[in-house]
């Protein structure tokens, strides 16, 4: 395609809209789902997201569903049979919102989307970027320059919030008898709070984010499993097997393991990368290993024994 252009745009995401094989209008800011090139013509994105881009939304995806777990269990107790049915009502919200949102996004009415390329940080940051060329005039040119993993998210997490608040009250208030009137509704409201703090995170955010997941993923999931595990006393293989729920959680920290290795690793080269994964039951096997040595009374013990 030729194309001339009389001056080149200023700014890293200034650029002119193409129009019938002619560059038309002023520099400014490219349509949605454009960004510019290196000449500063806005050029359409057509291509794919990478593995990476998956990993990301699908850590994205898997905040607010953990969230909903959590609360779920924390405010359920012991005495109420209805936390199962809300396990499985959270997840089908979240799953049911995210193909949507994935219906919703162009290409519409496929379970696929077109992506720019994340090439820099500042890809998220647009807004900072806006040029001054006479120093005293700004060209307003923010964008999405990395669409659509920046607005996608958002987009989730709306409908999320939406069939959250259709189908979970119906729920709560027929089966979670076991409750007091006042409790069984609490796990909705934590998530009331905690979806705009996921909004303002991902708004401010994003950008670090995108970079800082597969760490995120691999400390907390390290964390909360060491806390997990000493809260029930689990000291031995026997206290781990001795409860269905503490595999299942076992086996929930080992696929965020895997996760966060697989996004680190981002799987370029599968012969190196792939055995990483025998790693994942490395922390559960040490801290089993490693509990008897640490164990509170048994060290106050022998230091008042002078050991």
């Amino acid at each position: 395609m030729a194309v001339s252009m009389s001056s080149t745009c200023p700014g890293l995401y200034c650029g002119r809209t193409i129009i019938n094989e002619s560059i038309e209008g002023e520099c400014g800011v490219c349509p949605r789902g454009q960004r510019t090139n290196l000449e500063k013509i806005c050029m359409r994105c057509t291509g794919s997201p990478e593995l990476y881009d998956w990993l990301y939304l699908g850590f994205m995806a898997m905040l607010p569903l953990v969230l909903h777990w959590f609360f779920i269990e924390w405010y359920s107790g012991k005495k109420s049979s209805s936390a199962l049915f809300q396990h499985i009502t959270a997840l089908f919200e979240c799953t049911a919102a995210a193909v949507v949102t994935l219906l919703l996004n162009d290409p519409v009415g496929q379970l696929s989307i077109r992506s720019c390329e994340v090439k820099m940080l500042s890809d998220w940051y647009t807004m900072l970027y806006n040029p001054s060329p006479d120093y005293v005039t700004t060209l307003h040119c923010t964008q999405e320059a990395v669409f659509p993993l920046y607005t996608i998210v958002l987009i989730y997490y709306a409908f999320c919030l939406v069939f959250m608040m259709l189908l979970r009250p119906l729920l709560v208030k027929k089966i979670a008898c076991g409750l007091g009137k006042t409790d069984r509704f609490k796990s909705i409201y934590a998530a009331l709070y905690f979806f705009p703090i996921l909004t303002v995170l991902q708004a401010v955010g994003g950008g670090l984010l995108y970079y800082a997941f597969p760490y995120i993923i691999l400390v907390l999931s390290l964390v909360t499993l060491a806390v997990y595990m000493s809260a029930s006393e689990i000291q031995s293989f026997k206290n781990l097997v001795a409860k269905k729920k503490r595999l299942v959680v076992l086996f929930s920290h080992w696929l965020l393991h895997a996760y966060g290795i697989i996004s680190i690793s981002r799987l370029d080269k599968l012969g190196q990368d792939l055995p990483l994964l025998a790693l994942v039951p490395g922390p559960a096997l040490f801290y089993l290993l490693t509990a008897k040595f640490t164990e509170p009374n048994r060290i106050l013990s022998e230091g008042g024994n002078g050991h």
